[in-house]
């Protein structure tokens, strides 16, 4: 192919765990351009080592793309050819990258993706759960409200939602998920196209019990939901009122009453539980 053109700004794609998972594309750019923008330089510079390529590495990651930004804006437009890599996969998919891409098109110059690997479309190409729509959340936020808040609102989503999630969090998450969204099927990708690769599938309950007696879990985590059926889900202004008739009747606790309308109707107790109370406070100030 020929060489990389001045002042471009090339994203490539890198293998997320086996290293030959890598296009012929993407090794020719990155012997041709004049520098690599590398979220961790030791981890690029391994993978350069096996497939044969010699070039000069650049660090470039959450703690200091602020101060690099401007230099690499600078380089390009001087005609430097750049290539931008994260640790694994494709850059700022849920990686560092998104404000050199974002400086790059402010100022008129020419980005390109070099595609590849990408966690999120690896596990969703062999789950098994629909994938003409879904919705790539990637990290939820580290505090508890908001992530809650984010589940909250992604209960009635009816595509296929794809979470990442680091080993030490996945069970907890799970849980959680569980907890706001019910015991929806799902799909666990551990150590996708590497070694001790593993698929967990079934529904939350069983993923979560596949891991509950483990020691601990290793290697970085995809984690794909099944959307929301909302034709074999009742609406919540059903379930709504459903709760107005069980706590109007008065022979059940508000407990009871939603562990009742939580297994008829595939909804999290805990959501049903929380609304249950909601009601029953606008009952009695009522």
């Amino acid at each position: 192919m020929p060489g990389a053109k001045p002042g471009m700004l090339y994203v490539v794609a890198t293998p997320i765990g086996h290293r030959d998972d890598i296009t012929l594309r993407a090794l020719n750019v990155l012997r041709d351009v004049d520098l690599i923008a590398a979220e961790d330089t030791r981890k690029t510079s391994r993978l350069l080592t096996l497939h044969g390529v010699k070039n000069k590495l650049v660090s470039y990651h959450e703690h200091n793309e602020a101060l690099r930004t401007p230099q690499l804006i600078a380089k390009l437009k001087e005609g430097a050819s750049i290539v931008l890599v994260s640790n694994a996969g494709t850059p700022t998919v849920s990686d560092p990258g998104y404000r050199l891409i974002e400086a790059a098109v402010e100022n008129s110059l020419r980005v390109m993706p070099i595609p590849g690997v990408s966690a999120a479309t690896a596990a969703l190409s062999v789950a098994g759960l629909p994938t003409d729509s879904f919705v790539f959340i990637g990290f939820l936020p580290k505090k508890k409200a908001r992530r809650l808040q984010q589940l909250t609102e992604l209960a009635s989503e009816p595509r296929t939602l794809i979470f990442y999630e680091s080993p030490k969090r996945i069970l907890a998450l799970l849980k959680e998920i569980m907890d706001v969204m019910g015991d929806s099927k799902g799909v666990l990708a551990r150590e996708m196209t590497k070694l001790h690769e593993e698929f967990i599938r079934g529904r939350l309950s069983d993923l979560t019990a596949g891991l509950d007696g483990r020691p601990e879990v290793k290697g970085e985590c995809t984690l794909l939901v099944a959307g929301c059926d909302r034709d074999a889900t009742p609406s919540w202004q059903t379930i709504r009122q459903q709760i107005k008739d069980a706590i109007a009747a008065g022979q059940d606790s508000i407990a009871t009453i939603a562990k009742n309308i939580a297994s008829g109707s595939g909804i999290a107790k805990n959501r049903i539980y929380a609304e249950a109370l909601k009601i029953s406070k606008e009952q009695d100030r009522g």
